[in-house]
């Protein structure tokens, strides 16, 4: 999947009519979107195209429990455009989006659906509206996070990993750790594979880290102690603290960008959103959520 053209000014055109509405006039579904059942799915595919001949395939994992279930609103309703538009001037042409959304499979009846990579705005706006936000989890400590990074590394098929070595970007926004395994029987009955056990997080982990430059990021510095030091200790500097769940799009193009190599450093990250209108604030808040990464890339560089 990933064809279509993708207009900015459409997108942000859909997004502005829906400001007002409310919020069940926006997501419609009440359970699963049958397209967005993963199971059974053998891969979600990011293909090179005329159109877009270098794909670079971005993973949207977002966490639509009862605490978080905000982010997705926000991208639909204000936010989500801008990503698409700062990779695009970055010098990033042809971006593919998965949405998935997250919840808590031992207490949720539809904790992971999964949607597909697509490049043009009426398609992505589709799968995200296509989400149902359940906004469920439990009193358990935990959500089933790493259900979603399971499905990743095992089942997407990407054009930029298999033609060019490129890793894809896996987003997981959230604010709770996860359990330190995949349950063999939410693999067996969510998704359809044949395991031989649980599935250790940091197989997991490395799994995915495979194909994709996996990031979590906390949507606020009030929730940053309900989680950080656990996922630090299974992502190190990949974990992102921001300021507001509202810098989601910002923080996360910029990480793809710098990552890149798309801008030379945090400073032209700042400009641009200047540039664009983003009240300074805001760009300080995203600059401290991703000065630790950049610092990070310096390290290794």
């Amino acid at each position: 999947m990933g064809y279509g053209s993708y207009s900015y000014e459409a997108h942000e055109a859909l997004t502005k009519a829906r400001r007002d509405v409310p919020q069940q006039e926006v997501f419609r579904q009440r359970s699963c979107h049958p397209k967005m059942d993963p199971r059974g799915v053998k891969f979600r595919e990011s293909r090179d195209s005329e159109t877009h001949p270098n794909s670079l395939s971005v993973v949207m994992a977002l966490d639509v429990t009862g605490s978080m279930g905000d982010i997705p609103e926000t991208l639909a309703r204000k936010t989500f455009p801008t990503f698409m538009k700062d990779l695009m001037e970055a010098g990033i042409p042809d971006p593919q989006v998965l949405f998935m959304a997250v919840g808590d499979a031992y207490m949720d009846s539809a904790p992971l659906q999964v949607g597909q990579f697509e490049s043009s705005e009426q398609q992505l706006d589709q799968w995200l509206t296509w989400m149902f936000l359940e906004r469920g989890g439990g009193a358990n400590p935990a959500e089933t996070y790493e259900l979603g990074m399971y499905f990743a590394a095992e089942h997407t098929a990407m054009d930029c990993f298999e033609k060019r070595g490129k890793k894809g970007y896996f987003f997981m926004t959230g604010d709770e750790p996860a359990f330190h395994y995949v349950a063999k029987d939410h693999i067996e009955n969510l998704i359809g594979d044949r395991t031989r056990g649980d599935v250790p997080m940091e197989e997991v982990v490395r799994r995915l880290d495979r194909t994709f430059h996996p990031f979590f990021l906390i949507p606020d510095q009030r929730r940053r102690g309900r989680c950080e030091d656990f996922w630090r200790g299974y992502l190190g500097d990949r974990v992102i603290c921001m300021d507001a769940p509202e810098d989601t799009c910002d923080v996360a193009a910029a990480l793809v960008a710098l990552t890149e190599g798309a801008v030379p450093s945090v400073d032209a990250v700042a400009e641009r959103l200047l540039a664009s209108g983003t009240p300074k604030d805001r760009v300080k808040g995203i600059v401290r959520a991703i000065e630790p990464w950049a610092k990070a890339l310096r390290r290794a560089a």
